[in-house]
């Protein structure tokens, strides 16, 4: 039942138009009006569910002014369906404005959940899911993707990705490069289509696989890597921990330097101590 003066935020298939709830349908067919990204795809969607809501847009590139037109409808009790061009609205797409406009307004938002490839690749990858943190996709130059996975290099959580099919094989040669060539990889290209494909390995042979058929290079791509042993991420706060510790020794007392550095960089204080004693003895300075 559809209430009046109310934003649905509506899921749409990703590939598969079985994949589609009644529920969604129901809502699209009930609604006053729908805000889609694009209309000539939504238009397509539409016709197949036999939906002959209203269509209009509603993208990135709307102004403030599109947004406060669906607010002042809605207070006029029209009921709204927000969709995407696939999956679920505002997961790295459109939304987020019109959103917060509505709920700053107190204005009844309702998802109407469904497809999203975020979850339907973790549920098929293999990998840890009980915590991942969602990336969306990372910068088309080298140098600024690059950047932003080494920020991600230590992490613990499993890392998801999208990519599209002219930009992956670069992503993935830079995930080789910042995570290192065993790092295990999960790749899932065109989920829920007729081409679907699915690979789990380390980061090379990931890209191995990407490189050996240009076939395996079309479509759109979920990335998922698995997140740092918690080893390496010690030995990493070790070693920043320790770097800190030598410059602060110069300011005040090696003790105070190790306990200062420790607390900064989470490294463990008596392994720091140790090490600085090391450093020390091998200087000469002990």
């Amino acid at each position: 039942m559809i209430s009046a003066g109310t934003l649905y935020v509506v899921a749409t298939p990703i590939g598969n138009l079985d994949d589609i709830s009644r529920r969604a349908i129901d809502t699209l067919q009930g609604v006053d009006l729908i805000a889609a990204e694009d209309t000539r795809h939504s238009k397509a969607l539409l016709e197949k569910i036999e939906v002959k809501t209203r269509l209009t847009s509603y993208h990135d590139f709307s102004d403030d002014s599109v947004a406060a037109r669906f607010l002042d409808k809605l207070q006029q009790g029209q009921s709204i369906a927000l969709i995407s061009d696939a999956g679920t609205p505002l997961i790295s797409d459109p939304g987020f404005k019109l959103v917060r406009l509505v709920r700053e307004a107190n204005i009844p938002v309702i998802p109407i959940p469904g497809v999203s490839a975020i979850t339907a690749a973790l549920s098929v990858a293999g990998l840890a899911t009980d915590r991942f943190c969602f990336e969306g996709f990372l910068a088309s130059k080298q140098g600024a993707r690059e950047q932003s996975l080494s920020q991600l290099k230590y992490e613990l959580r499993t890392m998801v990705f999208y990519e599209s099919p002219h930009r992956i094989e670069a992503m993935l040669a830079s995930v080789v490069v910042v995570f290192g060539e065993s790092r295990q990889v999960f790749v899932g290209r065109e989920l829920t289509k007729k081409f679907e494909s699915h690979f789990l390995g380390s980061s090379s042979d990931v890209l191995a696989w990407l490189q050996a058929d240009s076939n395996n290079q079309r479509g759109e791509f979920v990335v998922i890597v698995a997140g740092c042993d918690k080893d390496a991420q010690q030995s990493q706060k070790q070693e920043v921990g320790l770097r800190l510790a030598l410059q602060l020794e110069s300011e005040m007392s090696l003790k105070k330097a190790v306990a200062l550095a420790s607390d900064v960089t989470g490294a463990r204080k008596n392994l720091l101590y140790a090490a600085m004693i090391e450093i020390k003895n091998s200087s000469g300075d002990a």
